[in-house]
């Protein structure tokens, strides 16, 4: 990623458009990452879960294999690039609106994913506010909301000076708004993106009425758990603030 901005930036759904022909090579460099992300989120999905809504699904793999694996009978997939859904089986259910119009969808799911730090891909900081307000709407009494984003303060991908700028630069002026480039097909297709605090995202989850119940640290390159922040990014199980936790339902009388 690189932080300086010369020419317009295509908008995400159009980057991914010219991406999708290389998305599954793009996908096999972080396969380590992704499988692990894959494998928590399979580990942390409630038993007798039925349906899964997958935002930002990509090419639609990872979500298909989460479904299958945790037992989740209803997929649907929600992505706006006409180019990744174009290699779709016909029988998935697609949804083909952007995150920010999900206050068209109605019904409940019992696990909603965001992963791969789609959420970086919306802007400003009030939509991303309400994309998870409506994760918080749509997920259904005892469901749960997987969310991985990449780590601002990541030192072991950024490297220790450039992370220790960012810090530095943070206590005078939050940013997080970077270009995000990737190498497709010979050529580089850049767009915009964002990269996320934890706090951050604490903030925005307690602003849509949402709760972290886990937070795992994810090194991006081995998919190796770690135990300190700055080693990774960051995958969080989310839940309905209004849901009681469990401490507090074995506590009931």
């Amino acid at each position: 990623m690189a932080e300086k901005r010369s020419s317009p930036i295509p908008d995400p759904v159009a980057a991914y458009d010219r991406i999708a022909p290389a998305f599954a090579r793009l996908a096999q460099r972080r396969k380590a990452y992704l499988d692990r992300v894959d494998q928590l989120v399979i580990s942390q999905i409630p038993a007798g879960r039925r349906s899964l809504l997958d935002v930002g699904a990509g090419d639609g793999t990872r979500a298909r294999r989460i479904a299958r694996a945790g037992g989740l009978r209803e997929l649907v997939l929600l992505e706006p690039s006409a180019g990744m859904r174009s290699n779709w089986p016909a029988q998935d259910q697609a949804r083909t609106m952007r995150a920010e119009d999900l206050h068209q969808e109605q019904g409940r799911f019992d696990v909603i994913t965001c992963l791969w730090n789609v959420l970086g891909h919306i802007a400003p900081a009030a939509k991303r506010v309400e994309v998870l307000r409506q994760f918080a709407r749509l997920v259904a009494p005892e469901g749960r909301i997987f969310l991985d984003v990449t780590h601002r303060y990541n030192a072991r991908h950024f490297g220790a000076v450039r992370t220790a700028l960012r810090f530095l630069r943070d206590r005078v002026s939050p940013g997080g708004d970077v270009v995000v480039a990737w190498g497709a097909g010979g050529a580089e297709v850049r767009t915009t993106g964002h990269v996320f605090t934890h706090n951050e995202v604490r903030s925005l989850s307690r602003q849509a009425g949402l709760i972290i119940e886990k937070r795992f640290v994810v090194d991006y390159g081995t998919g190796e758990l770690r135990r300190r922040s700055f080693e990774g990014n960051l995958l969080y199980v989310l839940r309905r603030a209004d849901e009681p936790s469990k401490a507090a339902a074995a506590g009931a009388v």
